[in-house]
């Protein structure tokens, strides 16, 4: 039997992630040398190189390779461990280990907030990255829960959608469309646009849209940042589609207009999803159950329109509420309901061949 102590692996598994003694020194407030001795005790007591060093670059050996993977089975092993004996003792304590991407930014904190008020023993690692960095992430097992805003294609997940996530067309306040309603989507033709980059989810769904429509807007911009395009906006370059939680600050009362078109909004979600088969910690499926059962109350408190009627679903609504009062009332018509500024979810149009120009 290989005789190591706790404290040995966990010098070795920060010094094989980081791939260097110092970095691995830093992070364990730890000197150099004292990381390099607790190393060469673990390699003697091992009885095989774990480390090869090439320049100034640590890379792991066969052996090395085999001791980490058994490391994180012992730490994982451990933590489950911490977080059971809590949830046995009625506390819910230990570390969530969570991945968003970028635009979830804007509202996953206003979720964690009411959820660490919860329970205050649970501590939050967030990491807030793009679509490639997440998926690489869950190849490696990184984190316990990804937010994520499309459904990826590995099959060897676990799906949840949890929360509306509109796309809105957005504009600058002083807009020559702002100030209509149930504008006709063909009145986008020629108008100058802020693109997402290539390869995002919402300019794929707009793409899609306007090809079913056969729009062609000019698009002036390509931006890969929601802040940057909407900067963009308020500087007059142009309108754009973004996620409506990218205004969940500012809403409508400052430098945007959402502008009330036809076929807006479009009718996305969001996904909390992690690996298939792997058993979730006490504290990550405590976090699972309550984004999918409290999430969207608390996100209509920040976006009072997410589940309102679209203007085509008003259209409807009034003419068959004017119908009525005129059976009732031998022909006077009613107005139906004001409309909200804050358009909800519709049908996401599908097409084969987005047409932009």
């Amino acid at each position: 039997m290989i005789h190591a102590t706790l404290h040995q692996l966990k010098v070795f598994e920060a010094t094989a992630r980081h791939g260097s003694f110092t970095r691995a020194a830093e992070e364990l407030y730890l000197t150099q040398p004292t990381v390099s001795i607790q190393v060469k005790q673990l390699t003697k007591a091992v009885g095989l190189p774990l480390f090869e060093q090439i320049g100034k670059r640590l890379y792991l050996t066969q052996a090395g390779e085999e001791l980490l993977s058994t490391c994180q089975q012992i730490f994982h092993g451990l933590e489950q461990f911490e977080m059971s004996v809590a949830d046995i003792k009625g506390m819910k304590q230990g570390r969530l280990k969570l991945a968003v991407i970028t635009t979830a930014k804007y509202f996953v904190p206003r979720l964690l907030g009411p959820f660490c008020k919860r329970y205050p023993g649970i501590d939050i690692s967030l990491k807030v990255t793009n679509h490639q960095r997440l998926q690489e992430g869950m190849a490696t097992n990184e984190d316990d829960l990804y937010i994520i805003s499309q459904t990826p294609t590995q099959p060897d997940l676990d799906i949840h959608p949890f929360l509306e996530n509109p796309l809105i067309v957005l504009a600058p306040k002083g807009h020559p469309l702002a100030s209509k309603k149930n504008i006709p989507i063909e009145m986008l033709n020629n108008e100058t646009f802020i693109m997402r980059e290539l390869g995002s989810g919402t300019r794929k769904a707009v793409e899609e849209l306007f090809a079913e429509h056969n729009v062609k807007v000019r698009v002036r911009l390509e931006l890969g940042s929601n802040e940057a395009i909407k900067q963009a906006i308020a500087g007059g370059l142009g309108i754009s589609v973004l996620s409506q939680h990218t205004i969940i600050s500012e809403g409508t009362t400052g430098e945007f207009a959402i502008l009330d078109v036809q076929g807006f909004p479009i009718e996305r979600h969001w996904y909390v999803a992690n690996l298939a088969g792997k058993q979730l910690s006490v504290v990550a499926e405590t976090f699972l159950q309550f984004l999918l059962e409290e999430s969207p109350a608390i996100a209509k408190q920040l976006l009072p329109g997410l589940g309102a009627p679209t203007a085509d679903e008003e259209a409807g609504l009034e003419k068959s509420s004017t119908e009525k009062s005129s059976a009732e009332k031998g022909g006077t018509k009613k107005s139906g309901s004001a409309k909200s500024s804050l358009k909800p979810d519709s049908e996401t149009p599908v097409a084969k061949d987005p047409v932009l120009k």
